[in-house]
């Protein structure tokens, strides 16, 4: 293959003309929360190791960032561990603990061509060095991206951040530098892990369950939520666009 076909495969668009004609570019959610959810079914559908699903979820989330930077979305953030995922059998958290180094590390490359800045949010103290080294290094490479952002939500848990947010509020207001009269929910917000990217206007779960999960329970409070019966790793660029559509069909109206 020469190199003006290589370059031109590079550059292929997600999306063709006539896809982009079905969606009003005016109306894109900024900010999209993802619970990628049945990788397991996936394997136990296809008879398979658990592993199996969890990799071949992890590799969807390439598609599916880039599908989303190419209509605008800004940030995108996955619920990646959970902190109950701590629970699950000793192998199946080795198996994502290692996939997690392994993603990080193998698609540093990847990311920093797609203009993709990698984030986290949630307590990583607790894994081992291994991922906390990996996550620096690929956050380092990343940091000057601006294309979209991808959040990896990791043991993370919004009882738990709520938690902390509070601590860390009631600190404040200990010391004097917040005012109670200050603690607006705006500012509540401001102790979130969130901050700096907003709410997210739009959820997307796969696999059919209604349930948030201990998933952004404060910032979802306005969100479109879009449940689709389909695994995560079946889950497709085309799919994708399916929900933004959906999105762009509903009118928010913030309780109004």
């Amino acid at each position: 293959m020469n190199q003006v076909n290589v370059e031109a495969l590079e550059k292929k668009e997600v999306y063709s003309q006539a896809d982009l004609a079905l969606v009003n570019q005016a109306v894109i959610p900024r900010h999209i929360a993802l619970i990628m959810d049945g990788n397991r079914r996936w394997a136990k559908n296809n008879h398979l190791p658990v592993a199996s699903g969890h990799f071949e979820g992890a590799e969807v989330i390439d598609g599916i960032v880039r599908a989303a930077s190419s209509l605008g979305v800004k940030v995108i953030t996955t619920y990646a561990f959970s902190t109950e995922n701590w629970g699950r059998s000793p192998d199946e958290v080795e198996t994502l603990l290692n996939l997690f180094e392994l993603y990080l590390t193998q698609k540093r490359e990847m990311l920093v061509k797609e203009g993709v800045k990698l984030e986290t949010i949630g307590d990583i103290s607790r894994f081992p060095e291994k991922i906390k080294k990996a996550l620096r290094e690929t956050q380092e490479v990343t940091k000057d991206c601006s294309r979209i952002v991808l959040v990896l939500a990791l043991n993370y848990g919004s009882r738990d951040e709520i938690r902390r947010a509070v601590i860390n509020a009631a600190e404040d207001l200990s010391l004097g530098t917040l005012k109670k009269h200050q603690l607006t929910e705006d500012v509540f917000a401001s102790y979130l892990d969130t901050a700096k990217w907003g709410d997210p206007d739009l959820l997307i779960r796969t696999s059919g369950e209604m349930r948030l999960s201990n998933f952004l329970l404060w910032q979802l409070s306005y969100a479109e939520i879009i449940v689709t019966d389909v695994l995560w790793p079946e889950f497709t660029e085309t799919q994708f666009l399916k929900c933004i559509m959906e999105f762009q069909r509903r009118h928010s109206r913030k309780g109004e």
